[in-house]
This record gives C-alpha cells, structure tokens and sequence, in this order.
C-alpha cells in the first residue's frame, strides 16, 4: 500500500488544528483519541487495530485536498479540521494513522529528550550553585600558614559548622577547616593571637553566617526522581503505552489477584471421596444453582455461603473445584493472604474488585481459600498491618451484605482454623453454614484409594477393590492428601525399578517413604551406635506387644529414615475416645526405647528426643485439657498452639506449679512401669535386638515367630475393623431430591464395570 501522507499534531491541546504535509516529509500523527468507526461526509473512517498503547485507523477518502468531516460525538477532543493530501482526484486512497491512547500526548522519543534536558540543567545548576571551591585545611595549618604570616583578611564562622577564611587580596580565594564547636573555636583562637603576640588591632574579624549548603535541595532530588518515574509509568501505562492503572501497572495493585476459571474445570464430584456428609451440603449449592425453582416453589432461599474447614489436605479446596466443575459455572478463586500488601487501601479495593468480578459473571462460585489470612477476629488495637487487615474484613463484611439471594453468586471458603475467624463472619446471613472435613475414616480412606487407584497402571491379578481395603487399613490418619501422594509413591516406585505394573509392595514401600521419609542406606552408623538404635527400637516393640492398650505393631526398622536412625510402625485403631489407661499404656511404649538403652547399656542417648516430647504433650493433655488428675481438678484449659506464643496462663502461679508437679509424677509413673516390664521381658528384648542388628528390619511375622502370639485381641484387617458398621463400603446414598446426582453416579458405576 503506498501512502501519500501522513499526518502529525502540531498543538497538544484538547481543540487544535492538523495540517496537511508534504509525502516527502515522514513524520508520524499522534493525538490523545481513539478514532473508531467515524463515518466522514466523503469517506470512512475505520478501525483497523488496537492494544494497550496505540490504535491503527484506516482513513479511506477521495484523493484530493477536501475538509473531512468528523462526528464530535464519538472524539474525545475534536479537532478543528482535517485536511487530506493527494495528487489526483479520481482515485482513492487509505492513509495509515496512529493514535496514541492516554492523556498525555507526547511522543516517547520527545518525552525522553525532555526528560534529558531536565535532568542536565538541575545537574548544572545544582553544580555552579553549590560547587565549592576553597580547599579544606586543618587547625594547625591556619596558624602556621595563615594566621601568623598575617594572610587573613577576615573570618567567617558558617552555620556554627566550619570556618571560611577569606584571605588577603592576592592570595587564595579562601580555605576553610571544620571546627566542633564554637566556644571551642573561639578559645582557641584566643590563644592563638596569644602565642603570636598580635595585638587586637592587628586581629583578624571574626562573622557568623548562615548559609543554604543545598542540603535540602539535595535531599528532594530522590523525591523528584520518584515523582519523575511514576510520571513515566503513568505516560506509559502497562506493556509499555497508554494511561496508567490497567492490569500489571503500578496502579493496579488494587485491582483483585481473583482468577476466574470457566471451561477448564474437570473436577467432578467423583473425583471426590471419603467426606460423604459434606459433599451433601455442597451439592445443595449446585442443584440450587441448576434447579432453582425447585427450592423457590417452597419458599427456600439458596444460602449465601459456607466455610469448609479441617485439617491441611482433607479436600477443602478440591470439594470447592468439584462444586464449580460440577454446577458448568466460572469459579472465582482467590487466596486469603493476597489482599494484604504494604500498601495501605489495597485490600478493601481488592476485596470490592474481586465482588464486582463475581456479580458480573453471575450466576458463579467465589472460593477464597485460607480465609483466615483476612478474616481473623478484630481486636483492641489498630497498629500497622493489623488495622490493614481490619479494614479488609470491614470491606468482606459489608460486601457479603451488599449480596442478594438473587445474585446467584455463592461464596465458599477454607480454612485450617475456625477458631480465629471472626464472629460476624460466620453469622448466619454471610457464611451460613460451617461444614467441617475431618479425616476419612477407614470406609472414606478406601474410597479415595479406589479414586486415585484409576489412573494408576496395576498388575491385572490384583483386585483392586481389594487393594483399597488392604491400604486403608495399613493408613490410620491419613488425608486424602497423604492417599494421593502414597499412590504417586508406589508408582514412581515401580517406574525406578522398570516393572511394567504397580504392586502391592510398591504400596508399601510408599506408606514407608511417607511415614518415615527418605531411606537413607548409605548412612553410616558405628557398631555402637546401631547396637543402641536396635535396642532401642525394641524396647519400643517389646512395650507395645505385652501392654493391652497399646496399637498392634506392623514393622520395625533400624534402617535411618528422614531424621530418625530408627523407627517402629504401629497400626492406631480407628478410636474417638480414649480412657485414662489407654493414654497411659501409649506413654509406656514411647517410653520403651529409653529404658531399654539405660537397662542394657546402662547409660542414656539423644535419640529419646521425640519421644520424650510426644511423653511431655500427651502427659500436659492429659492433665490441663482431660481432666484426668485428681489433685488439679475436673478442668481444662487450652494449651497453646505449636509456634503460639503465649503472653499469660489463664490459671495462677499455683495451678501451674501443681501442673508441672502432676506432669513428672506422671512421667515418672509411666517410666517406672515401663522399667518394671523391660526388666521382666528382657530375654525377649536381647531376641529381637540381636534379630534386628541381623536382618534390619522385621515385619509382624517376624515378631510371631519370636515372641508368640500377641496376649490380646487385636485387629489388623479391613473386614475386623469395620464389622458391626452396618455396611463394608461407605454410604454413599443421596435424598430423593438430589436424583439427578444419583442418575449419574449409577451411569459411572456401569462404566467403572
């Protein structure tokens, strides 16, 4: 395409008028509108392109020198007139023209120059206004060289910091020496006209001034660079034009961090499993926002929102993304810790960005996770980042009233502690309901090792329904989580060694790797030190096999793993309840390794650490939260929150004096029992010691063939821990009203077929 001309501004202001050039002279046409569809008495004006900094219009008139109308409506600044240049008038032609968006029309290349031009004439003038051209000397230089050879014409003592000398005509302009004080200076000088004999006629005069070093000056110049670079920012705006504040510039930092998903959602509630009762509440939200007449009819109103909390991994956020996938609406997600910045403001205009987001791409589901990063409880004090993050809860709070049930928007949030979330958060009409995920139990822990079982390639023997069971009951306190994870383990497990299929051992080898961490062979340890760890680990297997309330043990290793040299895994029982002798005999066997090291080597090792810690927190449970001493009394208080600091004790100096007392005669009781045990069974100690220093690690077989069956009753299966349920699998029924989910569960079932 050939231009013949194009056009450039000559006057920056709102009303100005642009005058044709020559097609020899490139220039390029900059102004401060947006030309866009513009309809002229001769010809079109069209929109050709735009992005953040210019727009590109096409111009197509007639090829001769005519006025081009344009509409004043659709131009921000309307120009006086639009000349047109061309060299015949039977032709058309399209001119190419470049807009600049922003509202400061300068050229980058003009903005820089000036930018250039500014900067040097402060340097000069700060330089030629303040350079300073005496030469400094000391005390004993003015005297010697100056004073006594009578070449001082006067003194000038400047701003009570140092002293000019101004010197006799003929000689240096002047110099000048710094001096501490100026009752100093003047002592001095006394005695210096003193010692040369100079009489008061012959003195030198002596005059205090005060003078502008351009210190201030100075001190303004990073304050003007400041100004000067958020002037350039806002001249350019983000990716590099136009006006300030949009998306990634400076300004935008009150715009909301939210991210809005809508058709790359593939959670579905069938990936989710083992919180059976809160999956429930939430698919109420769904059908609400899939069948809302269905509640309307009865007079329901869809509930604005709930907190979803429970222990890291339970599912918080995947029951969030599952709601969202399932319901085909956007999803909102923000973290509850990115609406505080250093910038005060910042998190209230976040939050109003982020609700303004939601109820335009309503009907949606706005997920804030780790609510509590903003909505912890308010207190007496408003001091920094605290006030911030008060300010940012008022905001949440009067957003979540603005909110309708007509909105259609539902708000979720998680959190790991509801405890510090703010009553007015919670009330009803904000959050109205609180779903709690705990841990799955043994029937929700072999649901979701039947959901991450899918992927995973297994040897085509094993039944996997089977494996499940087997897993979930080898997994006592695990998360869903902590499940994900041991699947991934096992298969990259098997993925090292090169097996074509997954098996059971690599299961194991994973809930190994996830209990104890990292199996570190190559660790050496001195024959001493293994003899001791080998004991140690049994004296914690010997405690455990003969006390009643002790968990069944599964495996004992000397081999170190993470941080520990050693460790013995147990099988915890799917419990809620615990009496008095059940913590105590659990006391007794942690206890088992230290007592052991001090009955066969007659001395005592660092390697107790841990266990004397879990000692200590189960003894302290026991007796501030339980109740479970006689002389403290059927109370409880809360014990802090590991990391928490606590300022004061809510009892007296006496009540904690009778804690502590209570705590070592209780430790001191376990440990006296556990001695009385190791000493009893100490043959059976030395057996499985020495079995272990041979073999590393022994299994619950290896245990039966030296020590005999366990004394007690215990349950190791999946079928004896859930016998007496009611059921094997985990109830999974839905009400009459939800019969769509139930249509689509039993379609994915035929397909798991």
């Amino acid at each position: 395409m050939q231009v013949h001309c194009v056009y450039k501004t000559l006057l920056y202001f709102p009303n100005f008028e642009l005058h044709p050039l020559l097609p020899s002279e490139q220039h390029q046409f900059v102004g401060a509108w947006t030309l866009q569809g513009v309809k002229c008495s001769t010809g079109t004006v069209t929109h050709v392109d735009s992005n953040a900094s210019h727009s590109y219009v096409n111009i197509a008139v007639l090829d001769t020198l005519i006025p081009v109308g344009l509409a004043p409506t659709t131009i921000p600044h309307t120009p006086k007139a639009l000349f047109c240049f061309a060299h015949s008038p039977s032709e058309w032609h399209t001119y190419t023209i470049r807009v600049s968006v922003g509202d400061i029309p300068w050229d980058e290349k003009d903005f820089r120059a000036l930018a250039v031009v500014l900067a040097g004439i402060s340097s000069a003038t700060l330089y030629y206004q303040f350079r300073d051209t005496g030469k400094e000397i000391t005390w004993k230089d003015f005297v010697q060289r100056y004073l006594g050879r009578g070449m001082v014409e006067r003194l000038e003592v400047v701003n009570k910091q140092y002293v000019r000398v101004i010197l006799v005509p003929g000689a240096e302009s002047y110099v000048w020496f710094n001096i501490g004080s100026v009752d100093t200076f003047e002592r001095n000088l006394e005695a210096a006209h003193h010692e040369l004999g100079l009489e008061p006629s012959h003195r030198a005069a002596v005059m205090y001034n005060s003078e502008s070093d351009g210190s201030f000056m100075m001190s303004m110049i990073p304050t003007l660079l400041l100004i000067g670079f958020l002037l350039f920012t806002l001249r350019r705006g983000p990716m590099g034009g136009g006006a300030g504040g949009g998306r990634g510039g400076p300004f935008s930092m009150s715009e909301s961090t939210a991210k809005m998903m809508k058709d790359n959602i593939n959670t579905k509630f069938k990936d989710v499993a083992g919180c059976e009762e809160a999956k429930l509440e939430i698919l109420e939200f769904v059908n609400f926002l899939k069948n809302p007449q269905q509640y309307l009819d009865l007079g329901a109103k869809i509930p604005k929102g709930a907190v979803l909390s429970g222990p890291p991994g339970t599912g918080k956020t995947l029951l969030a993304k599952a709601t969202a996938g399932e319901a085909n609406v956007p999803f909102i997600t923000v973290n509850g810790s990115e609406f505080l910045e250093m910038f005060v403001g910042v998190g209230p205009a976040r939050v109003r960005d982020m609700f303004a987001m939601a109820r335009k791409n309503a009907p949606c589901i706005l997920f804030i996770d780790e609510i509590d990063a903003v909505g912890r409880k308010r207190g007496g004090g408003n001091f920094g980042g605290q006030s911030e993050q008060e300010n940012t809860l008022n905001q949440l709070l009067v957003e979540m009233d603005g909110f309708n049930t007509s909105t259609n928007v539902v708000v979720l949030a998680g959190t790991n502690r509801p405890d510090i979330l703010d009553p007015a958060l919670m009330r009803p009409g904000r959050f109205d309901r609180q779903i709690y995920i705990g841990p799955p139990d043994i029937k929700g822990r072999a649901s979701i090792f039947k959901v991450h079982l899918r992927p995973i390639k297994l040897d085509p023997a094993m039944d996997k329904d089977g494996l499940a069971r087997k897993m979930a009951a080898a997994t006592p306190g695990f998360t869903g989580a902590d499940i994900a994870n041991v699947c991934n383990e096992a298969a990259l497990i098997a993925a090292r060694h090169l097996n074509p299929h997954v098996e059971g051992k690599h299961f194991e080898q994973a809930i190994d790797r996830v209990i104890g961490g990292l199996e570190k062979k190559t660790q050496v340890l001195q024959p001493n030190e293994k003899k001791t760890v080998a004991y140690h680990e049994a004296g914690h297997a010997i405690v455990g096999w003969f006390l009643q309330h002790a968990d069944p043990l599964l495996k004992v290793s000397i081999i170190p793993r993470g941080k520990g040299l050693g460790y013995a895994q147990y099988l915890p029982k799917e419990q809620y309840l615990y009496t008095r002798e059940q913590l105590f005999d659990r006391m007794c066997m942690m206890l088992g390794g230290r007592v052991a090291e001090h009955v066969f080597f007659g001395k005592i090792t660092t390697g107790a650490q841990d266990d004397l810690k879990k000692v200590t927190q189960s003894a302290y449970a026991q007796i501030v939260q339980f109740g479970m001493s006689e002389k403290v009394g059927q109370v409880s208080f809360d014990l802090p929150r590991q990391g928490e600091m606590v300022m004061e004790k809510p009892y007296s100096e006496a009540t904690a004096e009778l804690i502590d007392q209570e705590v070592r005669d209780l430790v001191d009781s376990a440990y006296q029992r556990t001695m009385e045990l190791i000493v009893d069974k100490r043959e059976c100690v030395d057996m499985v010691g020495k079995r272990l220093l041979e073999k590393e690690v022994l299994d619950k077989a290896d245990m039966l063939e030296l020590l005999g069956p366990r004394p007690f009753e215990e349950k190791s299966t999946y079928e004896e821990f859930v016998e007496g349920t009611g059921s094997f699998e985990e109830d999974t029924s839905l009400p009459e009203g939800l019969k769509d989910w139930n249509q689509e569960r039993g379609d994915l079932a035929e397909e798991l077929i």
